[in-house]
């Protein structure tokens, strides 16, 4: 209560308020936003990766100093005229004579023969892809002013229509694509839809609580305590980022918005259904927001902090787009939750019963004296929904049907993830009718499928005589192998560009890695080149994607086991019981597997997605795990502390009922702020709001109310073992029971 008296008090309300404007006011300007000191997300591969080492190598030994290239597809349906040939000719005759901010070098098509021009061209004359050069260490932004002047002069050259309209229509079609454009295209999606994001986040949760609490009071409170929160976690982020102490990008910002609405809103509801509780009881606004504080703020700190920990955890990855999530949204976490036990209540202390207007909470005494006042009868707050009292009385009548139909609806769903795919292209994340992954589309349709993006295999062979470009070219899933090329200041250091037979980007060029590099380690150890695996290295597209899989495929068999261990043992230390640990562990993983596989049914045969984001697992396990779960435990835990002074299935009764209203409420707004992802371009964002919406709806409408309370009633006093619970006297004995089932009955 003392904790309350400080920040919830007639006088101390207005001192914490001013002191969160005083300090969002000074932070604001003296440190930067973490959106301005996002970084793109190129590099998201560990040093020791092969690929990136492959790259250095290929940078410090085998560069032409050209730069970082942006390719420019024309295509025709029918084939290229002259008109067009002209059009490339002039544009690089331009470019020659008048570089591009950031451009490096252009290959002479503006002097090449037109003759020799064409033939450059596909096979079937219908495409032609010709590369602009820029310096390695160009910004973005330099990079999109650059890439605007050069489509404004593309524009002027060609009428002004060939970036414009379909791509498979008749006419010229000019689309950029490489990684230049890939880059670019990235950060201009994000940029697009940030704003956008907030927007619809902010709408969302504005209705859902309006619905929910119809107070449109009470409904902008929870989103000016997330903005001041917000107000105060983006400058120390940005602060943080600009030190170099995390690494922030735009996908970890896009979803810390979405984190902070919904988990944040979601604090907020457990305070404030608290607070309207005691509201009903205690006449006086500061002890009844002062007795909230005290029953409520140790759930929210205890539920902060566990997820804040579970979320921690990604730091253990190597895989850069995991591992930049922990700091910033552990800190954000935590922030939020300080903003929840502090402003919140001193914003609630100013309101007082107003924040529930038109339906103010008062005590009986008060409904009386109003109802006398105005001379009618005043109708009563139902605190007790239809709903979970039909879902208590179903799970203590007949548990078993219960476990068997949960059971059978989420096994049925969770064996969909055994026919999951999985994609780790950046193209694939991209909107199909981004430009730089359009151009990717054109080059596909007609070049080589293994010419778009061949493998750089890299060979150290300590001046060993080594054949291997015939080993390589009878490969099966090989088309031709290219001379060897000796490094600059190494010679013992070989490269040789692989072109594939199949699509260098699909799952069966990256599962043939391996192979490749197999076959290249024994040759070298034929020719006596000691510790011939450390002397091989693989580059290119298709290497990135290897490594890439292997990377996350690790970092997930690492990350989902400790974060089970850290949920094992809070559910072990809070409620101790083996047994409760154990099936609340089990309905978790359960729970995350179904979300996975209808997820997989819904972005697959709902969305027309081929495959889903490789990175989605372990992203929805980790937010699940640590947001979702706290519902359960907070159901649990009202059963225990009723268990201790009721018998078990009054206990298991009223412990649903009595968690529903506030439970229900939480899951439908954190689902919503995750299915808003939906309005990003991005995928991986898509998709990863998609599953996570689905996991928190299983967990708010199956598990928690259904799953959890049905297996405690099997269970009955085991589910307390070795607890003291577990002691308490078996009150399912003939006598007993009939009483169990006449309050039950009762109480309904």
């Amino acid at each position: 209560m003392k904790f309350g008296r400080a920040v919830a008090g007639s006088k101390s309300r207005w001192v914490i308020l001013s002191i969160w404007v005083l300090v969002v006011s000074l932070l604001s300007v003296i440190w930067p936003q973490v959106n301005d000191e996002a970084v793109g997300t190129n590099q998201l591969l560990p040093e020791d990766a092969m690929s990136v080492k492959a790259s250095k190598i290929i940078d410090e030994q085998f560069s032409d100093g050209q730069g970082v290239p942006l390719l420019i597809v024309w295509h025709r349906q029918n084939g290229l005229k002259q008109a067009d040939f002209k059009a490339v000719q002039s544009l690089y005759k331009h470019l020659d004579d008048k570089p591009l901010d950031q451009q490096t070098m252009v290959p002479e098509f503006g002097k090449m023969p037109m003759q020799v021009l064409v033939q450059s061209a596909s096979k079937d004359g219908e495409a032609l892809t010709t590369p602009v050069f820029f310096d390695n260490a160009a910004s973005t932004e330099h990079l999109q002013q650059s890439l605007a002047a050069l489509k404004e002069k593309i524009n002027h050259l060609t009428e002004g229509t060939s970036f414009n309209g379909d791509i498979s229509a008749e006419g010229l079609h000019t689309r950029f694509t490489g990684p230049v454009a890939i880059q670019t295209d990235a950060k201009e999606l994000f940029s697009q839809a940030d704003v956008t994001l907030l927007i619809a986040t902010v709408l969302l949760v504005l209705v859902l609580l309006v619905v929910l609490y119809r107070s449109p009071i009470l409904a902008l409170v929870p989103l000016i305590g997330v903005g001041f929160a917000y107000g105060v976690i983006s400058p120390i982020l940005g602060f943080f980022a600009s030190q170099g102490w995390i690494v922030v990008d735009t996908q970890t910002t896009s979803i810390m918005t979405v984190l902070l609405f919904g988990a944040g809103t979601d604090y907020c509801l457990f305070l404030v259904s608290r607070y309207r509780d005691e509201l009903q009881v205690e006449p006086n606004k500061y002890k009844a927001l002062q007795s909230a504080i005290a029953h409520s703020g140790g759930a929210i700190m205890m539920s902060a902090l566990t997820t804040a920990i579970g979320l921690v955890t990604l730091s253990l990855a190597q895989y850069a787009s995991y591992e930049r999530f922990a700091v910033p949204f552990s800190f954000a976490i935590i922030m939020i939750a300080v903003a929840v036990m502090t402003l919140l209540p001193a914003i609630l202390a100013i309101l007082g019963r107003t924040a529930f207007f038109p339906f103010k909470p008062r005590t009986e005494k008060m409904v009386q004296e109003l109802e006398k006042k105005k001379g009618k009868s005043i109708s009563r707050r139902k605190n007790k929904s239809r709903l979970s009292q039909k879902a208590s009385k179903w799970v203590i009548k007949k548990p078993w049907k219960v476990i068997i139909f949960c059971l059978i609806l989420l096994g049925g769903l969770a064996t969909f993830t055994s026919k999951t795919e999985y994609t780790y292209g950046v193209f694939d994340a991209f909107p199909k009718d981004t430009p730089s992954r359009e151009g990717f589309t054109i080059m596909a349709d007609h070049y080589s499928a293994g010419g778009i993006a061949p493998v750089q295999m890299i060979v150290d062979t300590e001046g060993q005589e080594v054949v291997l470009q015939e080993k390589l070219a009878s490969l099966s899933f090989v088309k031709r192998v290219s001379h060897p090329v000796s490094g600059k200041d190494n010679t013992h250091l070989k490269k040789l560009e692989v072109t594939l037979s199949v699509d260098p980007y699909s799952s069966k060029a990256v599962a043939k890695m391996p192979e490749l590099k197999k076959v290249v380690v024994n040759t070298l150890e034929k020719a006596e080149v000691d510790h011939a695996n450390e002397h091989v290295w693989i580059g290119g597209e298709t290497a990135t994607l290897y490594d890439t899989k292997k990377i996350t495929s690790r970092d997930q068999n690492l990350i989902v086991p400790v974060i089970l261990v850290i949920i094992a043992s809070l559910l072990l230390l809070y409620l101790r019981s083996i047994i409760a640990m154990i099936y609340l562990l089990l309905t978790v993983v359960l729970s995350y597997m179904s979300a996975l596989g209808l997820g997989w049914l819904l972005i697959h045969y709902g969305m027309g997605a081929p495959a889903m984001q490789g990175l989605i697992p372990l992203y929805a396990f980790v937010f699940l795990v640590a947001l979702g779960g706290d519902y359960n435990l907070f159901m649990v835990s009202s059963i225990w502390k009723k268990r201790e002074h009721m018998p078990l299935n009054k206990a298991i009764a009223e412990g649903v009922v009595d968690t529903s209203s506030v439970i229900t409420s939480a899951g439908l707004i954190l689902a919503g702020t995750f299915s808003v992802l939906a309005v990003m371009p991005m995928q991986v964002l898509v998709q990863f709001g998609t599953v996570t919406a689905i996991g928190v709806l299983l967990d708010t409408f199956i598990v928690r109310p259904l799953l959890v309370p049905a297996i405690t009633k099997v269970l009955g006093n085991y589910a307390f073992w070795p607890g003291q619970l577990w002691k308490k006297e078996d009150i399912d004995h003939p006598v007993t029971k009939k009483v169990d089932e006449k309050n039950h009955e009762s109480y309904h």
